[in-house]
């Protein structure tokens, strides 16, 4: 018996749907992502394990402090980059690290002390409490960074007699760590500089921040069609700082003012004028809409905007990727 064509509509509609569904879900897998992560209290509550299908993680600093692991980490701040190396994270993902430079151990005591007698160390010793060593072993190179003993002792000598002056001489003394990580062959560190020479026009480091360095990363070794930035709030919806590590060991305290954002921005505005194969998603609260200054755009993107640079929220990123919706969104 004939069917005629409203009959049979609602079961075509519905093939319809399934095919545009799948269309939408093969095009979703053909493309290439990298989600670029930074600390910034926007990503609270959102659950980055949900990313890892989706494409490559690319995140900063203390990330793996709550247990999770990007797919590589970036850290160009010493005191942050031998906290990394000495947790062993370099041992088992990627990370790449600023002026990671290895020294072989002969050079270890003349890089330390600098020629200081026994007697100097111990007074070193005495005043300075921030000397942060892994355990050696059998590891015959090590990286170094900070200020060595001997300035440390140029400061103390300067307030000898100067009892008085004695928190002074300490904040002195103590405005930079010395670090040292002794490293393996093993390991997965990665000398930023290295990098730039061997993959970039470039040929040394730019200098850039660890969020804008990650995305540098991430550009030239995934070239991907889309990225993603989560976490890279750039500003601050108060007047203090926004990180969601604020007031923890190598960062600054919850109360300090925002740190101004131009350079983070204009670093970013760099990236993305050199690689214009690539489209980049900001991820906020309220994408663009405000209130909030966070959901703003970016004014030194607007050249891009909704050309390469598009703002989307939450909910848009997890409709994107074909997440379940109303599930861990912030």
């Amino acid at each position: 018996m004939a069917r005629y064509f409203d009959e049979v509509w609602s079961e075509e509609e519905q093939l319809l749907k399934i095919g545009l569904e799948q269309s939408r879900r093969n095009k979703r897998d053909r493309m290439k992502r990298v989600f670029l992560i930074g600390n910034g209290q926007s990503r609270k509550g959102f659950d980055l394990e949900l990313l890892r299908p989706h494409g490559k993680i690319y995140g900063c600093n203390a990330i793996y402090r709550d247990g999770f692991r990007p797919d590589v980490l970036i850290a160009v701040d010493h005191g942050i980059m031998h906290e990394v190396y000495n947790a062993g994270v370099a041992d088992e993902i990627p990370c790449y690290f600023r002026d990671w430079t290895r020294v072989p151990e002969a050079h270890y005591e003349m890089m330390k002390w600098a020629g200081l007698n026994m007697d100097e160390r111990d007074t070193v010793k005495k005043h300075f409490d921030k000397f942060n060593e892994n355990e050696k072993g059998d590891r015959t190179e090590f990286v170094m960074h900070g200020m060595n003993m001997a300035g440390k002792i140029n400061i103390i000598r300067r307030y000898k007699n100067k009892p008085e002056a004695y928190d002074v001489m300490k904040q002195q003394i103590d405005h930079s760590d010395c670090n040292v990580s002794w490293v393996h062959d093993d390991d997965k560190a990665v000398n930023l500089s290295d990098f730039y020479t061997e993959n970039t026009e470039f040929k040394k480091d730019r200098g850039w921040s660890a969020g804008p360095s990650s995305g540098m990363v991430a550009m030239v070794n995934e070239q991907p069609d889309e990225a993603y930035l989560i976490g890279h709030d750039l500003v601050s919806n108060t007047n203090t700082v926004n990180n969601l590590f604020a007031g923890t060991r190598h960062y600054v305290a919850p109360e300090n003012s925002p740190t101004p954002s131009v350079n983070w921005s204009q670093q970013w505005c760099n990236l993305i004028k050199e690689f214009p194969k690539t489209t980049f998603y900001k991820v906020n609260p309220n994408a663009d809409r405000g209130p909030d200054k966070v959901s703003e755009a970016v004014e030194l993107w607007d050249r891009f905007k909704d050309k390469q640079v598009y703002y989307i929220d939450f909910s848009e990123l997890q409709a994107k990727l074909g997440l379940p919706l109303g599930e861990n969104s912030v």
